[in-house]
C-alpha cells in the first residue's frame, strides 16, 4: 500500500494539472486576451448615472454629456504641441506636466489629459483628432441638476485617486464617482455598470475591428433612479429661511423615519462644481474657513441641545418613579443649588409635568433631575443609570442614517466627570446643568430631530433616511425596523 501511495499522488496531481491546463488554454482563454493585450486595445462605454428624484416625484438630478480628452503616453508620435495647445487653450507647460503626470500612472494605460469640454470644445478637437496619434475622446455624462439647492444632500461627482483605483478594481484613471451626500452612499446603484470594448490592432497600431468579433464586448448598463424621502418644497423653504443665517434644519417624519428637509448654512448651489470649473470652485468653497459651506451642519455640528432635553429629564424622573405627573415645584424665577449659585428662570409659581414643560421651566426640571442622580447613594452610578437612558434615545452615538457623514455628540457618564474631577467628588448641583440641555450634553441638529420623533411616537423610532425607493432594490431593512 505505502509503495503505491506516492505513484498514486503523483497520476491524481499530473491529472488536476492537466485538466486546469485545457480549462485555461481551450474553454477559458481570458488569460490569452490579456496576453495579446499589446495588440489590443480597451475603450470603455460609460453608463448614465441614475436619476434623483424628490418623494413627489419631482426630478431633482439629472445627466448631461461632457467630453474628456485621453492620452496614451507610449502612442504619441510627432505632436505639433504648439498647435495642440492653442487648439485647446493651454500652456505647453500645462501639456508637458499632464503627460509626465501619465506616464507615471501607467505608459500604456490611458490617463485623463483634459476632463469636461464642452460641446464646442469637442467639435473643434474632434474636427483635428487624427493628427494627434495617441489622444482621443472619451463621452461621459456629468450631473444637470434641475434645482439650485440641496448640495449637501446630494454631494457631487469627482474623479477618483490613485489610492480608490488601488482599493477598488472597478475604478480606472479619469473614472468618475459619488462624493459625499448621496451621490457617495448610493455610488454602486447609481453609477451603473461600464461597457467594454476590445478592439484587435494591427503591427501599425491601426485599429482593424472587434477582438474576436466582440466576444468579451459587454454594454453599459445606466444606473438605478432612487427617489429620496426629501420633500424639494420644504428644503428649499427651509434653505430659503436660513439665508445669511448660520445653522441647521432636519425635519424627519416619526412613523417612518424618513428624512423630509436636511437644511445647512451657509450653503451653495450644486450646479458649481460641474464642468471646466468645478475644481476651482470647489478650492474657494474648501478655503472658505468663515461661512463653511462644505461643512454640513445638520449632521456634523455639536451644540447644546438647550429646552427640548428637558423632555427627556421628565421622562427619566417617570421611568425612575422619582416624579409623577402631578409632582410640584415651585419656582420664583429661578433656582438656588448651592451657595451663590442660582439658575435663572422666566417665570415663577408652582409647575408640575405639563405645564413645566408648557413654560419651560428651569428650577422645575433641576428638581428632577437632582431627584434622578440622589435616587442611588453612589452618584457615578446614578450619572450612569441617567446616561443609558438617554443613549436609548439614539443619543451620544452613531445613528446609521444613509448619509457617509456625522457626529456623535456627547452624553456624559460617570467615567466623564471622573476626568473631569479627579481626586475629589461630585453630586447632582455639580452637573446640574445637565437637567436643561446645557452642560455637557451635545447634540447634532439630526439627532435632536430624532429624539422628538422617539417622543411623538411615545417610545420608539426609526433610523432616519434619506432613501425612499431604489429601482430594482428594497431598502435596507434597517430603516424599517422599530427602535
Amino acid at each position: 500500500m505505502r509503495k503505491a501511495l506516492l505513484p498514486t499522488i503523483i497520476i491524481i496531481a499530473t491529472i488536476l494539472i492537466i485538466m486546469r491546463l485545457f480549462y485555461l488554454q481551450i474553454v477559458d482563454d481570458t488569460f490569452k486576451l490579456k496576453s495579446e493585450n499589446n495588440a489590443i486595445k480597451i475603450q470603455y462605454d460609460f453608463p448614465e448615472r441614475g436619476y434623483i428624484y424628490d418623494r413627489n416625484g419631482k426630478l431633482l438630478v439629472a445627466n448631461q454629456p461632457s467630453y474628456d480628452i485621453m492620452v496614451i503616453p507610449r502612442y504619441l508620435k510627432n505632436i505639433d504641441t504648439l498647435e495642440f495647445c492653442k487648439l485647446l487653450n493651454i500652456t505647453k507647460e500645462f501639456y508637458i506636466q499632464k503627460v509626465e503626470k501619465a506616464i507615471v500612472y501607467s505608459p500604456r494605460l490611458p490617463s485623463v489629459f483634459l476632463p469636461q469640454l464642452n460641446k464646442a470644445e469637442f467639435a473643434a478637437f474632434q474636427e483635428k483628432i487624427r493628427k494627434f496619434q495617441g489622444f482621443y475622446i472619451q463621452k461621459r455624462s456629468l450631473r444637470d441638476y434641475q434645482v439650485n439647492y440641496g448640495a449637501n444632500v446630494f454631494g457631487s461627482i469627482t474623479q477618483v485617486s490613485e489610492s480608490d483605483t488601488k482599493k477598488n478594481p472597478y475604478y480606472k484613471s479619469g473614472d468618475l464617482y459619488g462624493k459625499q451626500g448621496v451621490e457617495q452612499s448610493y455610488e454602486h446603484q447609481l453609477r451603473g455598470v461600464k461597457g467594454v470594448k476590445y478592439i484587435q490592432k494591427d503591427k501599425y497600431n491601426r485599429d482593424i475591428g472587434s477582438y474576436k468579433e466582440g466576444k468579451y464586448d459587454t454594454i453599459a448598463v445606466q444606473g438605478e433612479d432612487i427617489t429620496l424621502s426629501i420633500d424639494a418644497i420644504l428644503q428649499e423653504y427651509g434653505e430659503q429661511l436660513m439665508v445669511n443665517k448660520r445653522g441647521g434644519i432636519v425635519a424627519i417624519e416619526p412613523s417612518t423615519g424618513e428624512i423630509l428637509a436636511l437644511v445647512t448654512a451657509p450653503s451653495y448651489d450644486p450646479g458649481i462644481l460641474v464642468g471646466r470649473e468645478r475644481s476651482k470652485n470647489y478650492t474657494k468653497l474648501y478655503r472658505d474657513s468663515i461661512a463653511k459651506p462644505l461643512y454640513d451642519r445638520g449632521l456634523l455640528a455639536e451644540y447644546p441641545p438647550g429646552s427640548p432635553f428637558k423632555i427627556i429629564t421628565g421622562l427619566v424622573g417617570l421611568q425612575e418613579e422619582v416624579i409623577d405627573e402631578q409632582t410640584t415645584f415651585m419656582c420664583n424665577h429661578g433656582f438656588s443649588y448651592a451657595a451663590g449659585r442660582f439658575m435663572k428662570c422666566h417665570d415663577s409659581g408652582p409647575h408640575q409635568l405639563h405645564n413645566g414643560i408648557y413654560h419651560s421651566c428651569n428650577t422645575y426640571f433641576a428638581n428632577v433631575y437632582l431627584k434622578i442622580i440622589g435616587k442611588y447613594n453612589n452618584t457615578p452610578h446614578s450619572v450612569d443609570v441617567w446616561s443609558d437612558y438617554v443613549k436609548s434615545f439614539g443619543l451620544g452615538q452613531f445613528m446609521g442614517y444613509d448619509l457617509p457623514t456625522g457626529k456623535k455628540g456627547k452624553v456624559p457618564t460617570s467615567e466623564t466627570y471622573k476626568r473631569m474631577y479627579p481626586g475629589w467628588g461630585y453630586s447632582g448641583k455639580t452637573i446640574i446643568s445637565n437637567a436643561i440641555g446645557q452642560g455637557e450634553v451635545l447634540m447634532t441638529p439630526i439627532q435632536l430631530a430624532n429624539m422628538m420623533a422617539a417622543v411623538a411616537n411615545e417610545g420608539y423610532y426609526y433610523t432616519p433616511h434619506i432613501i425612499k425607493k431604489i429601482e430594482g432594490e428594497k431598502i435596507d431593512e434597517k430603516y424599517t425596523t422599530k427602535h
